[in-house]
C-alpha cells in the first residue's frame, strides 16, 4: 500500500535525522530546523489542532509569508488527516472571507496583526471560524477569545504528545491516500476563485513522474522564493522535496534573492520566466556600459553559445574547433553568471509562460539547464517538461508518465491522468464544465503536439486576439518579443474585436535612463523621464524594431507607456508574476480607448 504525505514524511524525519531540512533568512539572520525539529514542531500544530477539536477531513487556512511555521503548519494539518487551504498574501480582505467561508475553514492561522484585524474585520459573516491563530502576535488583543498564538497552539500539541506519543503516527497512518491533502482556490481574474481539490494521490502521482525524468538527490540545496501558497512552489518545492530529502534555504524576500542564492550557493531554482527575463535584462545593461570591444566579446560568445546550445538539443556532436570556443566563451562570459548563482546550479525551472530562445540559450551556455514545463493548478502543478537529455526549445516538453494529453479539434488541451484533481470545492457546476463528458480535463489553453510528442503552447484560449478583420492573433508571441528587449519590463496586447493592435507599456527605468543618457537627455532620477519629451522617440524606436519582426496584422500601431509598474500587490501580476488581462484592460479602459477613435483606423 502506497504511504501518504504524513508516513513519507514521518519516514523522511527518521532518516536524516539532526541534519538540516531548512532555514529561513529573517531580518538578515538564517534560522533553521533540523528533520527532527521540523518533525517535532508540525507534529506539535498537529496535535495543537487536534486539542481544539479539529478532526480529519476538517480545514484550516493560512496566510502568510513563506517562513518556518508555513511549513510546521502544512505538514502538522496534513499529519492529523486534515485539508490545508492557503491563501496568497495580496488577498483582500472580502476574499479572505470567501475562501474561509466557503471551504468551512474551522481555524485561520494568520501571519501577524494586520492579517488577523482582516480576518476579524469578517468573523460575523464566517459562522465555521473557531479560532484565529496568529504567529507574529505583536500588537493583537489577545484577550479576544477567538484568537490564540501559534507558540499556544504549539504547547498544546506539546503537552497531548507527553500524554499520548502514539498519537500523531495513528493519525497519520489513518489517512487515506484518495483523503483530500489540500484546497488551492484559483487566482480568477473575474469572479470567485475556484477551489481546486487535490488529493494526497494527485501529490503522490506527481511524485512518481517527477521520479522518473527529473534530477533531483537528498545532496540537493535549494533557495526558494515563490510563495507557498502557489501550487508550483508547494507541490514540486515544498512536498516533492521533502520526498526528496533535499535542504531547503528560504530567501527573505523576492528582493534578496540573487544574494540569498549567492550566499547559500543551490544545485536546484525553482523559478518562473519573468525570473529568468530579469536576470537576462541586468546582465544585457551591465554589459551596454562596457567599452565597446567587451561588448563585441559578449556578443561573439551568446553566438558561440547559441550554437553550442542548439547542437545539444539536437543531440549532435560539437566540432572541436566550437568547442575550444564554447570554452573560452564560458571563461569570459558565461561562468560570470553561473558564479552569480552561487556556482552550483545544475538546472532551474521556466515554467508558466514562454522563454525566449536567446535568454534560453544563454542560460544552458552558462551551464544551467533551464527546465521549461506546463501545468496548472487542476493538474497539481506540472503535466509536461522537457528534462535534461530530451527537450525542445519552445516547447513544454513531453506528458509526465501521470497524465495524457491529447489535442481537441478547436486546439484546446486536454489532460486526464491520477495528477488531475476530481473537481472543484462544492462546485458542481463549475466541475462540469471544467471536464468533456469522457473526463478529460480542458486546460483552457491552446497547443499542439508535435511530431516527437513535445507539447506546444500557442495561447489562452481566452487570450486568443481575433481581430475585426477574423484574423486570429496569439498576444504572447508578441510580447516574447518585446520582452527580449531589456527597455521593456511589461507588454500587453490589445486588439480583441478591433481594427488593430495596440498595447500598454512598463518601462525597465534603469535601461530606460541609460538610453536616455546615450541620448544627452538631462533628468535627475529615472522617474524623470516620464516627463521628458525625448522618452517618447526612444521608446518608439524600440517598438518599431519589433514590429519589424512581426506580420502586418501584429504589427502595434498605438501604444501607451504606464508610470506604474505591474505588481502582485496593485493586482496586475499572479503570485508566479504572469499578467492579468482583464484587471489590466479594464483599469485602463479609458486609456486603451484612446488609441481606438471612433471610426479610426
Amino acid at each position: 500500500m502506497k504511504a501518504n504525505l504524513a508516513q513519507i514524511f514521518r519516514n523522511q524525519a527518521k532518516r536524516y535525522g539532526n541534519r538540516l531540512a531548512m532555514e529561513k533568512r529573517r531580518n538578515g539572520r538564517w534560522e533553521g530546523w533540523s528533520w527532527q525539529e521540523y518533525y517535532e514542531n508540525a507534529r506539535a500544530v498537529g496535535l495543537g489542532l487536534y486539542s481544539l477539536g479539529i478532526r480529519k477531513g476538517d480545514r484550516v487556512s493560512i496566510l502568510s509569508e513563506n517562513r518556518l511555521e508555513w511549513v510546521a503548519s502544512d505538514m502538522g494539518t496534513l499529519g492529523i488527516g486534515v485539508c490545508m487551504v492557503p491563501l496568497y498574501t495580496t488577498v483582500p480582505a472580502p476574499e479572505i472571507a470567501y475562501i474561509i467561508g466557503n471551504s468551512e475553514s474551522r481555524v485561520f492561522i494568520a501571519e501577524n496583526r494586520n492579517v488577523v484585524d482582516k480576518a476579524l474585520q469578517e468573523a460575523p459573516g464566517l459562522p465555521t471560524l473557531e479560532k484565529i491563530v496568529v504567529i507574529d502576535p505583536e500588537g493583537c488583543d489577545l484577550s479576544n477569545p477567538q484568537l490564540m498564538t501559534f507558540n499556544e497552539l504549539q504547547e498544546r500539541g506539546r503537552d497531548l504528545a507527553r500524554r499520548e506519543p502514539d498519537l500523531f503516527d495513528r493519525l497519520n497512518d489513518a489517512i487515506e491516500v484518495e483523503d483530500l491533502a489540500t484546497i488551492v482556490y484559483t487566482s480568477g481574474t473575474t469572479g470567485h476563485p475556484k477551489g481546486a481539490m487535490i488529493s494526497h494521490s494527485n501529490i503522490l502521482a506527481i511524485f512518481d513522474a517527477l521520479d522518473t525524468c527529473v534530477p533531483a538527490y537528498d545532496t540537493d540545496e535549494t533557495v526558494p522564493f515563490l510563495p507557498l501558497s502557489h501550487v508550483f512552489e508547494r507541490i514540486a518545492g515544498h512536498f516533492y522535496g521533502m520526498k526528496v530529502g533535499i535542504t531547503t534555504h528560504y530567501a527573505q524576500s523576492f528582493d534578496t534573492i540573487i544574494e540569498d542564492i549567492a550566499a547559500k550557493r543551490p544545485t536546484i531554482v525553482l523559478a518562473v520566466p519573468r525570473v529568468c527575463e530579469k536576470i537576462y535584462a541586468r546582465i544585457l545593461g551591465q554589459v551596454k556600459e562596457e567599452p565597446p570591444w567587451k561588448q563585441q566579446v559578449f556578443q561573439w560568445a551568446t553566438k558561440v553559445g547559441g550554437q553550442v546550445s542548439r547542437l545539444k538539443e539536437r543531440e549532435k556532436p560539437i566540432p572541436l574547433s566550437l568547442d575550444i570556443q564554447y570554452r573560452l566563451a564560458y571563461r569570459l562570459v558565461y561562468q560570470k553568471l553561473n558564479e552569480r548563482l552561487g556556482g552550483r546550479v545544475r538546472w532551474m525551472t521556466a515554467a508558466g509562460a514562454p522563454l525566449s530562445r536567446e535568454i534560453a540559450d544563454f542560460f544552458n551556455s552558462a551551464g544551467i539547464f533551464v527546465i521549461e514545463g506546463y501545468g496548472m493548478t487542476e493538474s497539481t502543478a506540472p503535466i509536461s517538461l522537457n528534462v535534461i537529455g530530451s527537450y525542445r526549445h519552445g516547447t513544454t516538453g513531453r506528458p509526465l508518465p501521470c497524465n495524457q494529453v491529447k489535442i481537441a479539434p478547436d486546439g484546446e488541451i486536454l489532460a486526464k491522468g491520477g495528477n488531475i484533481i476530481k473537481g472543484y470545492w462544492r462546485m458542481p457546476v463549475q466541475t462540469k464544465e471544467a471536464f468533456t463528458e469522457d473526463g478529460w480535463l480542458m486546460t483552457g489553453d491552446i497547443g499542439k503536439l508535435d511530431e516527437d510528442g513535445f507539447l506546444i503552447i500557442t495561447d489562452r484560449k481566452k487570450d486568443l486576439i481575433i481581430t475585426a478583420g477574423g484574423k486570429n492573433i496569439a498576444p504572447q508571441n508578441i510580447e516574447g518579443l518585446f520582452m527580449k528587449d531589456p527597455l521593456f519590463e511589461h507588454v500587453v496586447t490589445i486588439g480583441d474585436r478591433r481594427k488593430y493592435l495596440t498595447c500598454l507599456i512598463t518601462l525597465n527605468l534603469a535601461e530606460a535612463a541609460r538610453l536616455a543618457k546615450e541620448e544627452g537627455l538631462s533628468f535627475s532620477k529615472p522617474e524623470d523621464l516620464y516627463d521628458l519629451p525625448g522618452l517618447g522617440p526612444i521608446v518608439d524606436r524600440h517598438v518599431q524594431e519589433v514590429n519589424k519582426n512581426l506580420a502586418r496584422v501584429e504589427t502595434i500601431k498605438y501604444y501607451r507607456i504606464l508610470r506604474n509598474p505591474f505588481t502582485e500587490q496593485t493586482g496586475e501580476l499572479t503570485p508566479s508574476l504572469k499578467i492579468k488581462r482583464k484587471v489590466i484592460q479594464e483599469k485602463y479602459r479609458n486609456l486603451i480607448e484612446e488609441m481606438y477613435p471612433a471610426g479610426g483606423e
